[in-house]
């Protein structure tokens, strides 16, 4: 504060001679009465300081300097209007550097500068208060005091004496002065305070100065005022918090996982997270800790920092590159496969040869009770990596798979987010099952959000609704499942590797039985293989009388309920030492009569009666085509649920055989006075497709020849006006259904004779095919010993291929699942 020693008339009269030396002073104003310390430094002023000490009662004038950057002030850099200072001390800090105090005595104003070397003297007149008693000026000066001493109260900077201070003085002008010289203005404003002459009006500026500065000073008080509250709520929930904390430690019930949350920062670091993600986390965490742990956002919060920190980032296991210990797990766990085992193979040796190689996407395709869910656990054991799977059966939602955004209360990541965490690694095998199965509805298409994941120039910057940070999946090795393909949109299809699963051939079945199934329910029912042995003939008859299906998952479960009628007796005790070999005479004990007879033994070499081959969802599966004729009007009825392909089939066989009745032998106005009626069993059943062209010529040609076909000849193949025979699909499937159904010799379109390279040896072998161009090759069929005749030319061995070709077609299936449209 500056202070004042009241008029300088209580030190004597001051007589100002006509010429001072003036002293630059920069960023304060000097009036008269108050007292201050400056410092001296500049060259001349150092020179004028000197030169005054040497006098007896020293005064200078001080002028304030326009502009405080000036270091050699001229006459135009100086306000005109200063005071005169008397030097009441001066301390030498330095060489060329002073410490002086000085005291204002009066105004004064310059009226020329006579000297500007060593040092600035100027002609100067003495400028005194214009003021006169009254009762306005008393009124100002109680106010103003007043003022004064509230906005002491509010800076408690300022000494308490300050208030008594004021109350000293009596003289208005230097009250005024005095004020202005304590206040937090501008050097400019006290300028203007100093240059006004008129004492009324100078109280009136300081008064208007002082109450702003008195508003100011509430305003600041509020505040201060409201920050300390806010304190002293934080303050005191800390210390309520660390006394409840010190309860619960002493009762043994502090819960250590909501302890200290600066253990994220540790996790966050450690968690190798890529640099963006990193950033997002640690400002979520800086949110975290000035948040409150009752708000509904903090634990919002948390969440969403505990699933990145749980995230794997690079944290990866390593890929078991060897070759041949590979083949051996994958051997263990599945019989034949030998398609997908190479693939897999194939993989780990590009593995081995370019270890940045990303991840493939199969997709394997196949009847129910194939393995391919099991396949993919074993590729995982084999390759030393994690496996996670996730069922996609009847899923709509597309935030199943991307996740919900955070604005959602209970929100979380997707199920692709959820595996990769279960899974703790960035390098699972990761299965999609049931693919075929996805649904949408207008919560979003699902297949849709899976092309991003399946996308191996996309899946390395996969987008999470929840996440909303980049996560990489491209050293995922994805593995999908599906039953049929039709389902899955040709986007998404065009992403995945498509590996065929086929059905099983008998052999395959006892191999699968005698090696994996049998010993796997022996050990689940706690009987070992000297207590109970199962006859191969035994297992076979299981085979064939009690289940009929493309896998093996019904197989498991007939040889379970076997297992477990024994393990009864077992533990019953009512057989002494071991169980007899069970046989297949001992099987209706366990599962029953008979669940399936051979169709083939059902049927007989009636005129008008065809077998013909059908590919299901489930496999492949032989149906039969009955044609009945009687008198009428020339109608043909078809009955049995056919589609609209089916029937123009039938259409299209009718009508060849009525352009070509003299070449087959057949009655002219056959279809004159006879009604037709074709029935394809199993109505209950949805059939289709144009693959049964030449099944139901062959059945009608038959009836109106009135000779049967042989039982044990299957046929499949569409059928044109012309006659002639074009290739169809599911040739795969047809065989192995014909194979299983003890069909002898199978008809099939020439063209079609490169899908034979995918079914299995062993069918082949046990088969006679038969590839035929035009329908009239099957016509011998219907003489005596026909079926050694029929037929262009003969295949007998398969080899290693794939290919699918034609329309494929939906017939029916004896037992569910249905066939479909």
């Amino acid at each position: 504060m500056t202070t004042s020693k009241g008029s300088p008339a209580n030190d004597g009269p001051v007589e100002l001679p006509d010429q001072l030396a003036i002293l630059p002073l920069r960023n304060s104003v000097l009036f008269p009465g108050s007292i201050i310390p400056i410092d001296v430094g500049r060259r001349k002023s150092v020179r004028l300081i000197e030169d005054a000490i040497s006098k007896e009662r020293p005064i200078i004038g001080i002028l304030t300097q326009r502009d405080a950057r000036t270091e050699e002030p001229s006459d135009g850099d100086l306000f005109a209007v200063g005071c005169a200072a008397r030097i009441l001390k001066v301390i030498k800090l330095a060489k060329d550097n002073f410490s002086v105090i000085l005291q204002g005595v009066s105004r004064v104003q310059v009226l020329s500068f006579a000297q500007r070397d060593p040092f600035i003297v100027a002609r100067v007149q003495p400028l005194p208060d214009q003021s006169r008693a009254d009762v306005e000026l008393d009124a100002l000066v109680l106010n103003l005091k007043d003022m004064a001493k509230r906005v002491i109260k509010l800076m408690p900077e300022l000494p308490k004496e300050a208030a008594a201070h004021i109350d000293g003085v009596t003289d208005a002008g230097m009250l005024a002065d005095l004020t202005t010289s304590n206040l937090d203005l501008s050097v400019e404003e006290k300028q203007e305070v100093l240059e006004t002459f008129d004492v009324k009006t100078r109280l009136r500026k300081v008064l208007a100065f002082l109450s702003r500065q008195l508003e100011v000073l509430k305003v600041r008080e509020k505040i201060n005022t409201q920050v300390q509250e806010e304190m002293g709520r934080n303050q005191r929930e800390y210390v309520l918090r660390q006394q409840l904390k010190a309860i619960k430690e002493e009762l043994g019930e502090l819960d250590e996982s909501s302890g200290d949350i600066d253990e994220f920062k540790d996790k966050v670091s450690k968690a190798e997270m890529p640099e963006e993600v990193e950033k997002v986390a640690l400002k979520q965490l800086d949110r975290l800790k000035v948040m409150q742990p009752s708000s509904a956002e903090y634990t919002v919060t948390r969440t969403y920092l505990e699933w990145l920190v749980e995230i794997p980032w690079k944290r990866s296991t390593d890929d078991n590159l060897d070759i041949e210990n590979v083949r051996r797990v994958l051997d263990e766990d599945h019989y034949d496969l030998d398609k997908v085992k190479k693939r897999i193979v194939e993989y780990i040796a590009v593995r081995k040869l370019k270890p940045d190689k990303k991840g493939p996407i199969l997709c394997l395709v196949g009847p129910p009770g194939v393995g391919k869910t099991s396949l993919g656990r074993s590729i995982a054991r084999a390759m030393g990596r994690k496996f996670v799977r996730v069922s996609l059966g009847g899923v709509r939602d597309e935030a199943e798979i991307r996740g919900h955004r955070r604005t959602y209360v209970g929100s979380l990541p997707g199920r692709v987010i959820q595996s990769m965490k279960k899974a703790s690694t960035i390098n699972p095998v990761f299965m999609l099952d049931e693919i075929d199965k996805l649904g949408h509805d207008f919560r979003g298409d699902p297949a849709a959000a899976l092309l991003e994941v399946l996308d191996p120039e996309q899946n390395n910057a996969f987008s999470d609704h929840y996440l909303e940070v980049h996560y990489d999946l491209s050293r995922v090795m994805f593995i999908a499942t599906a039953n049929i393909l039709d389902p899955v949109p040709p986007a998404l299809r065009d992403r995945l590797e498509i590996l065929e699963l086929p059905g099983y051939t008998r052999a395959d079945k006892l191999a699968i039985a005698r090696s994996f199934l049998v010993p796997k329910q022996l050990e689940e029912h706690g009987l070992s293989d000297e207590q109970l042995k199962l006859t191969p003939e035994a297992v076979g008859d299981i085979i064939d009388s009690y289940t009929r299906e493309a896998g093996v998952r019904n197989l498991e479960r007939e040889i379970a309920n076997v297992i477990r009628g024994c393990a009864v007796k077992v533990a019953g005790g009512t057989l002494e030492g071991h169980l007899p070999p069970i046989t297949p005479e001992g099987l209706p004990e366990y599962l029953g009569p008979q669940k399936f007879i051979s169709e083939v033994a059902m049927r007989t070499a009636d005129p008008g009666v065809a077998t013909g081959l059908a590919w299901t969802p489930v496999g492949g599966d032989i149906i039969f085509v009955e044609a009945t004729r009687m008198p009428g009007k020339g109608s043909l009825v078809l009955t049995g649920q056919l589609g609209e392909v089916m029937k123009e089939s039938a259409q299209a066989a009718l009508s060849y055989i009525r352009s070509r009745t003299k070449e087959l032998g057949v009655d002219e106005n056959f279809f004159e006075k006879h009604d037709i009626h074709v029935h394809i069993p199993a109505g209950g059943i949805p059939k289709d497709g144009p693959s049964a062209g030449v099944t139901l010529f062959l059945a009608l040609t038959s009836l109106l020849k009135g000779v049967g076909a042989p039982p044990d000849v299957a046929l499949t193949g569409e059928i044109t006006l012309r006659g002639t025979v074009l290739p169809v699909g599911g040739i795969k499937e047809k065989i192995l259904a014909a194979h299983r159904a003890g069909i002898k010799t199978v008809y099939m379109p020439e063209r079609n004779e490169k899908d034979l390279a995918d079914v299995p040896e062993q069918a082949l072998k046990e088969l006679e095919i038969r590839l035929i161009k035009r329908v009239d090759e099957i016509l011998p069929l219907l003489d005596a010993g026909g079926a050694k005749k029929a037929g262009s030319a003969t295949r007998r061995r398969g080899g290693e291929g794939s290919g699918r070709e034609g329309g494929a077609e939906t017939t029916p299936s004896p037992s569910p699942p249905p066939a479909g449209t």
